[in-house]
Order: C-alpha cells, then sequence, then structure tokens
C-alpha cells in the first residue's frame, strides 16, 4: 500500500476523534518515529510503498489511536527539546512546560554552573539529562519511587552518555538527603483529583497515576516535603525549582516562605499560567 493511500485512509478514520491538525501530527510522528524518515517524505517520494510488516505496525498505531493512547507510549518515543527519550506508561511523558522549566534553570545559573544536582521525582529522567547537557561538569543525583521508572531514565541517559546517579526512593519517606546541592530540582504529582475532569482521556488511562495525582485535602503534600529537605540541604547560594500546579501558585508560593525561604519568585508560562517556581534561602 502505497504511504499517501495510508494518510487519506488514516484522516478518514480518526476524522471524528481529533481534528485534522492533530491527525496529521499524528501522521508526521509515526513517519518519523516508526520509518524514521523526514515527516515530508511524501513531498520527496510521493509514490513511497509501505511494506507489510510497515502496514502491520501503522495499523496497530491506528487502532491504538482509536484507544486514545498517546502517540508517546505507541512509538516508544518522546520528543524534549533535542532529546529524543524512551518512554513507556510506566513514566509520564515530558511536556513543553517542563522546557520552560530547564530554560529558567539555564538562565539562573549562566555565570556559575551548580556543581551538584538532585532531581526528586525524575520519571524518564527528562529533567536529569537535559541539565547534564547544559552543565556537563555537575555530578547530578536522581530520585524515582518506582523501579520502572529508573530502568528507563537509566536507559535514557545511556543512550546520552549522561553520568547520573539513580537513587530508589519515595521522598515522603525521608527524613533526609545524602548531602547539599547547588540545585534541588522536581516536577512532582500535582494534579487534583477534583481537576480530572478537565483532564482528557489518553492521560486518564494511560499515564501513571501515582506521576500525576494527589489527594484534594493535602494538594501540596510533595511541594512542602522537598522544600523542607530543601531547606536544610541547599549549599550557599543554592537554588530549588518547581513546576506547579497552575491553580495553586499562590498557595505553593505561600508554602515555601513559611517554611524559611526568604526569596520565591513565581514564574508564567508562556500561556501566562502560573507555572515554575524558584525559591533560595535568603534574599
Amino acid at each position: 500500500m502505497l504511504l499517501k493511500e495510508f494518510k487519506i485512509y488514516f484522516e478518514r478514520e480518526l476524522s471524528d476523534l481529533f481534528t485534522l491538525e492533530e491527525v496529521r501530527h499524528f501522521f508526521y510522528i509515526l513517519i518519523e518515529d516508526l520509518l524514521d524518515e523526514n515527516r515530508f517524505v511524501l513531498t520527496f517520494k510521493p509514490d513511497y510503498k509501505l511494506s507489510a510488516h510497515d502496514l502491520n505496525i501503522f495499523e496497530q498505531a491506528l487502532n491504538d489511536l482509536k484507544k486514545h493512547r498517546p502517540i508517546q507510549y505507541i512509538t516508544g518515543l518522546a520528543h524534549f527539546g533535542d532529546l529524543i527519550l524512551k518512554v513507556n506508561e510506566s513514566v509520564l511523558i515530558p511536556r513543553p512546560e517542563t522546557l520552560e522549566l530547564i530554560a529558567y534553570i539555564k538562565e539562573q545559573f549562566k555565570f556559575a554552573p551548580p556543581k551538584t544536582i538532585l532531581d526528586i521525582g525524575t520519571g524518564s529522567g527528562c529533567i536529569p539529562i537535559a541539565l547534564s547537557q547544559l552543565f556537563p561538569e555537575a555530578k547530578i543525583t536522581a530520585i524515582d519511587v518506582s523501579e520502572k521508572a529508573i530502568a528507563i531514565a537509566r536507559e535514557n541517559a545511556q543512550q546520552y552518555n549522561s553520568t547520573i546517579k539513580w537513587s530508589l526512593k519515595n521522598i515522603l519517606s525521608e527524613k533526609s538527603l545524602d548531602q547539599k546541592y547547588d540545585l534541588i530540582v522536581s516536577n512532582p504529582p500535582y494534579v487534583r483529583a477534583l481537576e480530572k475532569k478537565e483532564m482528557s482521556k489518553n492521560v486518564l488511562e494511560y499515564e501513571p497515576e501515582h506521576a500525576l495525582f494527589v489527594t484534594n485535602t493535602d494538594p501540596l503534600i510533595f511541594y512542602e516535603k522537598i522544600s523542607e529537605l530543601a531547606f536544610h540541604f541547599l549549599s550557599e547560594d543554592g537554588l530549588l525549582f518547581f513546576e506547579i500546579n497552575e491553580y495553586l501558585g499562590k498557595e505553593t508560593s505561600a508554602l515555601i516562605k513559611e517554611i524559611g525561604f526568604e526569596k520565591v519568585v513565581l514564574k508564567q508560562d508562556i500561556y501566562m499560567k502560573d507555572r515554575i517556581i524558584m525559591a533560595k534561602v535568603t534574599a
């Protein structure tokens, strides 16, 4: 079957579930990640023919998309800036908002790179791997509660020759950290159960709940614990960074100040939503 013929079929089959723009985006991802071709291959090779093997893979991908399975879990790959990371249902799919977090960290350390970094709740390893590219001399430690997540993160790090120390821990159970750090960063679970109604089916049914959700009654549990640890284990002039729930920016900032941080900066993302917090023990 010709690829251009399958494209017509693909768009028709998904037309009731997604916008045409979304469908074409999915199709381009399949071309790049499954065929290892340029997304505009049909411009250069209009008669590109799918092998029986490739056709079977594309048909399976189409069936998975009809079930709202995320395209990244279908291909097993997630694009994160310049990184291409392996992902599966054991880890969250890296979001563009987290790239903004990385960019903000880069900006704050442009004159004096951190020598020691701790990432809490590493998932796919997207944050420590991206930071290892920015700060190749830094010693980086990454924590996660999931063995499966750490296995994926370790594999991703090996692909980019990133030397990272992996640690299987539940941060909520920790009373101290192993050392002091110049940079502590976390994108912890922060979605309240009451917000599930706003979320798409592909997230709710496929991405790991433990990495997403917190209770309505204690939504800042991770921010409180991590901030308490960071207050005692940041080096002098060290910085704490969080990705946060857009609805709880003021509450999260107030909590961090109550713990003792004198400088707390709440930063919005490109969509003007409260998304990142930077904190320092002394102003």
